[in-house]
Order: C-alpha cells, then sequence, then structure tokens
C-alpha cells in the first residue's frame, strides 16, 4: 500500500449531534487522477449534495504498507465526483463546538486494520506526554512538492504547538493499528499529513 495514491471529498452536514462529515474516498477503487481532481470544486459539490460545505482532502499518498479486512460502519453509497468514482467509508461526527485547525484530534469510525512493516520507516508526532501519532498518508494538496523523501526534515518545517516533536525513526518490528472494535483517533499537521494513534 505504501505510495499508492487516493484522494477525499469530506462533505459536512448539520444534523441533532452537530457537524457531521461523511467522507468519500477512492481508495480501492482508483488513484485520483489528477486531471480529473483539479476539476473539483467544493462549493459546487457542496451544493449538489445539499451539505452545509465540502473539503477536498487530498490528493494524499499511503505510508502504511497494508491495509486489513475493513469492516462496513457506513453504508457504502457510491458517488461520481466530474467522473472520479468515490465511496462514503466514513462518518466523522466533529461535535457542537468544531473548529478547524492542525493538531487537533478527531475521532473516525473507519473500521480497519493498518500495517507498517518492520525495517520500513514511520513518521510521527509526539505529544508533550510522549504520546506518539505515526503517519498514515502524506499530502501533496497545500504542498505539491511533498515526497516520502523530504519527510526526513518535515520537523524543520511544522510550526509545532509548544512541547510537541517530530521525528523519524526504523521500525524494530511490525506496527499493527486495529480500529475494527472502535474509532480511530486522528490528525493532521499544517500541511494535510494524517497521523494516527497506533492503539
Amino acid at each position: 500500500m505504501r505510495g499508492v495514491r487516493y484522494g477525499e471529498v469530506l462533505a459536512m452536514f448539520l444534523r441533532d449531534t452537530g457537524l457531521e462529515a461523511e467522507v468519500y474516498g477512492t481508495q480501492m477503487l482508483n488513484d485520483c487522477p489528477q486531471e480529473k481532481w483539479q476539476t473539483l470544486d467544493a462549493d459546487a459539490i457542496a451544493k449538489e449534495m445539499g451539505a452545509v460545505f465540502a473539503k477536498l482532502n487530498g490528493p494524499r499518498y499511503w505510508l502504511l504498507d497494508g491495509l486489513g479486512t475493513k469492516v462496513a460502519v457506513v453504508e457504502p453509497v457510491f458517488r461520481d465526483f466530474n467522473g472520479i468514482t468515490m465511496r462514503r467509508i466514513a462518518v466523522v461526527n466533529l461535535g457542537v463546538d468544531y473548529s478547524p485547525g492542525s493538531y487537533v484530534e478527531r475521532k473516525v469510525n473507519r473500521g480497519a486494520v493498518f500495517f507498517w512493516d518492520a525495517g520500513k520507516k514511520v513518521y510521527e508526532l509526539v505529544n508533550p506526554d510522549g504520546v506518539a501519532y505515526v503517519m498514515q498518508a502524506r499530502c501533496i494538496g497545500v504542498d505539491p512538492t511533498m515526497s516520502e523523501e523530504s519527510l526526513d526534515t518535515l520537523g524543520d518545517k511544522l510550526s509545532l504547538p509548544a512541547g510537541w516533536s517530530y521525528r523519524v525513526r526504523v521500525l524494530n518490528e511490525e506496527l499493527v493499528v486495529d480500529t475494527t472494535a472502535h474509532v480511530a483517533t486522528v490528525l493532521q499537521d499544517e500541511f494535510e499529513n494524517t497521523y494516527t494513534l497506533p492503539n
């Protein structure tokens, strides 16, 4: 899976529990072709879907090595976005006090198992309590030059909150993140690279 490209559309709806994001993605369907992706209009998508607003999330590239069987946590509705087929893969409840921003934990009901192979590099954000979040995907939507090689020095570019750090390490053993039985905890840096909490 490492290096496989995908893209997502997040449609935000105001519901009884607050703001809720329906996440549509190209994962396992196509590689989110650039010529079609660049024709997407978030405002037009929001209007068409009756959403408060929509966000284009990507394009992105997996930094994990394997993706386990996904349990169906939401009805897998398929939609066509300007010729890009996507499937609804998750619903994220952002609550009533949602505020956009980096380094903020979000809960995602994704029902998946992620694998990172022993001997491979991982890129991590570490919070002030020493808890590490491992990067699951890099994004080229904010910085088109973001490559896996450039992640070695990404820490020099991040505006980290007080007490946070960025590190690169090589795994001594396989890392498995299993969120089939509970919701995943994720966050993003200011370049919209996405990190997940390993437990």
